[in-house]
């Protein structure tokens, strides 16, 4: 069987808001395997640079140098992403997001380097980021790029909820992205599920958010609600009571793919 790996990356998603929301696609992977909360590590900000950058990496602020949305000064020379490593290992590696620090340089990025990319476009006169446009642009290219073209390991990226968060707060609007989302994460799965060789496939799916939101919206603070993200999962050698955190990340990659971990 051919392993191959993918990752959502959902912003800015409160776990009590996600088991309280219909999201019936993210509750077949736990159902499959697990869906646990996770604290954020206090060396870490609650933001999404450095969040992402340990999800990406495996590392922590303290080590990766990312303290903010601005990126510069990083160390990720230093702490390759799991798909750079993929590829450094001969696999194909994809990768989607609309926010460009985590894909192009903008900001001092990137955070992660796939062998293939991209970023959608956002609306005219509307600032670059994750928005419902960019994400329904976002998952429609991981379903072409998925459904036709053998990559081992792929990372969706969807930052509408952290941004209606951030605009209207955590209210009904911010319940519906979320529900709204995990009709994204149904449209990319169906996508591989449809695949010509699907059946000689051993997918593993992952699904994490970066970090939550205080009621009304907004992060960066040391709450429980801030603190707290979240990590789904299904696929060969995932626990169903395992206890995760961000920097598992790459190692629950990497490991299935077959991937050795620089010593």
């Amino acid at each position: 069987m051919n392993a191959r790996v993918l990752v959502f990356g959902l912003d800015g998603i409160r776990f009590d808001r996600l088991r309280s929301a219909k999201t019936p696609h993210l509750d077949a992977i736990a159902a499959a395997g697990f869906l646990a909360p996770t604290r954020i590590r206090d060396v870490n900000p609650t933001i999404s640079g450095p969040c992402w950058a340990t999800i990406a990496t495996g590392v922590h602020a303290d080590e990766h140098g990312i303290l903010g949305n601005d990126l510069s000064g990083h160390r990720l020379a230093s702490h390759p992403c799991f798909l750079a490593r993929a590829t450094a290992a001969g696999l194909t590696s994809y990768a989607v997001a609309a926010w460009p620090p985590l894909l192009t340089g903008d900001s001092g990025g990137p955070i992660f380097r796939p062998e293939l990319s991209f970023v959608p476009d956002p609306r005219p006169g509307e600032p670059a980021g994750g928005d419902p446009f960019t994400d329904q642009a976002a998952a429609d290219h991981a379903c072409e790029v998925l459904a036709g073209t053998d990559v081992d390991v792929a990372f969706v990226y969807f930052g509408a909820v952290d941004e209606v968060g951030h605009h209207v707060g955590t209210g009904p609007e911010y319940d519906a992205q979320i529900e709204e989302t995990d009709a994204r994460v149904g449209q990319v799965l169906a996508a591989i599920e449809g695949r010509a060789h699907y059946a000689e496939e051993t997918w593993t799916v992952l699904a994490v958010t970066d970090h939550g939101h205080v009621d009304g919206g907004g992060h960066g603070g040391d709450s429980d609600l801030e603190r707290t993200a979240w990590i789904a999962g299904r696929g060969p050698g995932l626990r169903g009571n395992g206890v995760y955190e961000h920097a598992d990340i790459p190692v629950l990659v990497l490991s299935a793919l077959g991937v050795a971990r620089p010593g």
